[in-house]
């Protein structure tokens, strides 16, 4: 496990509109042997396989392509589909069907398509998705031979997210930008990160496609305008044009690290297990699993990096508390060889609130009914008074 670091990318002042604040993130010298570009759907309803006899359904609005040069020379972004006014405003009268080969898919020599944020949620969704290693009797038929699957979760696109669409449309992109980190009501929502100045101006727009969790949705709906940080410089510092380019460059300098170190620790500074994807000439894909650590920011994500570890792309998402509470809940059990026993003093619980937790979480169908009812029957009868 190995922490998060946005090498490459510097951050600039950020903008605030209503409960949204976006932070660009620039960098100083593009990536050229690396681009990415859009490939559109038409906001349909995909159904990808994974594996056989193993398929993934979600809305999926585009796909990314990336394009690599395998000398280090520039490389072309191209592929992006350019509709006019009439088109692009006209509601489907169907929400169509598209089928999918996996996640990532290598569609030329040195061309990947691949299905942006859903390449993280098949990871976190995959997690221990095999179900109990060993047939331990509390569990049922149906999660030894069939573990969790089928296995959902929820989220929000972001045009359903509360001022971030006005946001985006008035947000001021900065000469060098390649990224912007979202935040909503002061929460880190999402992180984007591209190769190129180019790729970003074209891809902004697909953050109101991208998904988002409830948390994310309610802070949205729920919270006032965040305050916005705004530099004060002292008279008495400035004496010439010297002094107040100086001065300038010192509180954007202090902006940076403030949210580098603060704002946004609870996405680079936690520890994630990474998997890897695919090798693209000089860099990697590869998407990662925070520890599901409680009452703390946990994000899952994809990014490709070169062999020096840069960040050429980055995307995450944030989980709510709920999604946090269900991997820690897995990953515990896994921990433990799906023994109810040991889980249940790892945690600190009996067996019985060991299993009503399970069943909370959503996974009740994994005990056998007899088990589960035993349970429950448990629990009644210590709520009851004595006397």
């Amino acid at each position: 496990m190995t922490g998060l670091a946005l090498t490459g990318l510097s951050t600039r002042p950020a903008q605030v509109w209503g409960g949204v604040r976006l932070v660009p993130l620039v960098r100083e010298k593009p990536i050229e042997d690396l681009r990415l570009d859009l490939r559109l759907y038409d906001a349909e309803f995909g159904v990808v396989e994974v594996a056989p006899r193993s398929t993934y359904f979600s809305y999926v609005p585009h796909g990314f392509v990336a394009n690599w040069t395998p000398d280090g020379t520039p490389a072309a972004a191209y592929g992006t589909q350019l509709r006019d006014s009439a088109e692009r405003d006209r509601a489907p009268s169907r929400m169509p069907l598209r089928f999918h080969r996996r996640m990532a898919l290598r569609v030329d020599k040195n061309r990947l398509r691949f299905l942006p944020l859903h390449l993280a949620l098949e990871g976190y969704l995959a997690l221990h998705f095999g179900g109990p290693e060993i047939a331990w009797e509390e569990w049922s038929r149906r999660a030894i031979d069939h573990g969790l699957s089928p296995r959902g979760e929820e989220a929000y696109a972001g045009a359903a997210v509360k001022g971030l669409e006005d946001a985006l449309r008035v947000f001021e992109i900065h000469p060098g930008q390649c990224g912007v980190v979202v935040y909503v009501a002061d929460a880190l929502a999402a992180a984007f990160a591209v190769p190129h100045p180019g790729d970003y101006r074209a891809l902004h727009a697909t953050l109101l496609q991208d998904l988002y969790g409830e948390l994310i949705y309610h802070y949205a709906m729920l919270s006032g305008p965040v305050p916005d940080f705004r530099a004060r410089i002292a008279d008495a510092t400035v004496r010439s044009l010297a002094d107040l380019r100086a001065q300038a460059r010192r509180q954007r300098e202090e902006w940076a690290a403030f949210h580098d170190q603060v704002m946004a620790g609870g996405l680079v500074g936690e520890d994630y297990t990474y998997q890897h994807v695919h090798e693209m000439g000089r860099y990697r894909l590869s998407r990662f699993l925070p520890p599901f650590e409680r009452q703390r920011d946990n994000h899952i994500g994809e990014l490709i990096t070169d062999e020096a570890g840069h960040v050429a792309y980055l995307k995450t998402f944030r989980l709510s508390e709920n999604q946090v509470r269900r991997g820690h809940l897995l990953t515990r059990l896994a921990a433990h060889g799906w023994n109810l026993a040991d889980t249940a003093a790892a945690f600190g619980l009996t067996e019985t609130e060991l299993g009503l937790r399970i069943e909370g979480a959503g996974f009740g169908h994994l005990l056998r009914q007899d088990i589960l009812d035993h349970y429950r029957a448990q629990a009644r009868r210590a709520k009851r008074p004595s006397g």
